[in-house]
């Protein structure tokens, strides 16, 4: 498969993964929530986290994943949105950390970051 085909999948995967996470699953409870919470905005308190940055980390999420997406068609995208959400993920890494959660939770944002160190490298 060429280079850029796999990225801009991966651009898809990542971008989709969030939009599935923030809009659709967003008060859902899920195994891998940090802490006890059962949805989204409870991981945030969870992790001892004021009520702005749940809105200010979804803003910044929903906002790079449809970036993401639009990279497809507009590379010049594509390197803000990635780094963006890198840089989110590795937040969240650090925060279920903080939570002594089970390696298991904090699997979707490891892969989220390696996806997206994937696609800066070739973006």
């Amino acid at each position: 498969m060429p280079p850029r085909l796999i990225e801009n999948m991966l651009q898809v995967v990542v971008g989709g993964v969030l939009l599935n996470v923030w809009l659709l699953r967003a008060g859902r409870p899920t195994g891998y929530r940090g802490g006890l919470a059962q949805s989204l905005r409870a991981e945030f308190q969870a992790y001892g986290l004021p009520e702005w940055m749940f809105y200010a980390v979804g803003t910044l999420k929903v906002v790079a994943a449809i970036l993401l997406i639009v990279g497809v068609w507009v590379p010049s995208l594509v390197r803000p949105a990635a780094g963006t959400i890198a840089a989110l993920m590795i937040g969240a890494l650090a925060m279920h950390l903080k939570v002594a959660d089970p390696a298991k939770r904090s699997l979707p944002a490891f892969l989220l970051l390696a996806m997206c160190l994937v696609i800066l490298r070739g973006a």
